[in-house]
């Protein structure tokens, strides 16, 4: 699962963007003007960034440039429906890692994203895999396996998994859950989280000779390497 962030102001353009990447089971955030979009870039921990050229507020390449300075090198792919070779030099020279002109196919933007996310970022190497013991969480893949098993996760469970191995061997808040798998910036007063985590354990532990996932009582959940 990808966590991509779409800074694009028109309404129906990004609508069509995040429910294609959302139904492949990433996680698509929609910024509609440079401003906003730059402060959510800012804010949030993003894998790529899809940035339009032509925005109100901030325009893309002073939203990327931004960034830059600042020391921010997520991938960024510029949508833009000026499809000149000067338009497409100024928008990679501001710090634009790849350039897509309009109109465009979603499969194209979808290998075009996915690509990116694979490239080094300074100081680093993307981590796409993510490893507890011999249980696998492979994003790119969308694919989970535990030794030689493989197993299935719905969108929500994949993404659920995604983060208590991103904070392996911490523990992780009820607080933390809520916010972070199912932004809820309150308390939903259900036990979404309990069913969830159950369905969970049952797929990564049930039938393995070691637990990963433990429930630590009065603080939240934390899956961790084995013991010894």
């Amino acid at each position: 699962m990808l966590r991509i962030l779409i800074i694009e102001d028109d309404a129906e353009a990004a609508a069509y963007l995040a429910k294609g990447l959302t139904e492949l089971g990433h996680v698509a955030d929609r910024a509609g003007d440079g401003e906003a979009g730059l402060e959510q870039a800012l804010a949030g921990t993003y894998d790529v960034l899809i940035i339009d050229r032509m925005l109100p507020k901030r325009d893309g390449l002073s939203v990327i440039e931004v960034l830059r300075k600042g020391g921010n090198y997520t991938p960024v792919l510029i949508l833009s429906a000026l499809g000149q070779v000067d338009d497409r030099v100024k928008g990679l020279k501001a710090g634009g890692d790849d350039y897509l002109p309009k109109p465009y196919a979603f499969t194209e933007l979808l290998a075009r994203v996915e690509a990116l996310a694979r490239r080094p970022k300074s100081g680093g190497e993307v981590e796409t895999t993510y490893r507890v013991g011999d249980l696998v969480l492979d994003r790119l893949a969308h694919s989970c396996r535990r030794g030689q098993t493989d197993i299935p996760l719905q969108p929500r469970e994949f993404r659920l998994l995604e983060y208590l191995m991103q904070n392996a061997g911490q523990v992780v808040t009820r607080t933390m859950l809520l916010e972070n798998v199912w932004e809820y910036h309150f308390d939903p007063q259900t036990n979404v989280i309990d069913v969830h985590m159950s369905r969970l354990r049952g797929k990564i532990d049930k039938g393995f000779d070691v637990p990963l996932l433990h429930t630590i009582r009065g603080a939240g959940y934390t899956i961790r390497e084995p013991a010894g």
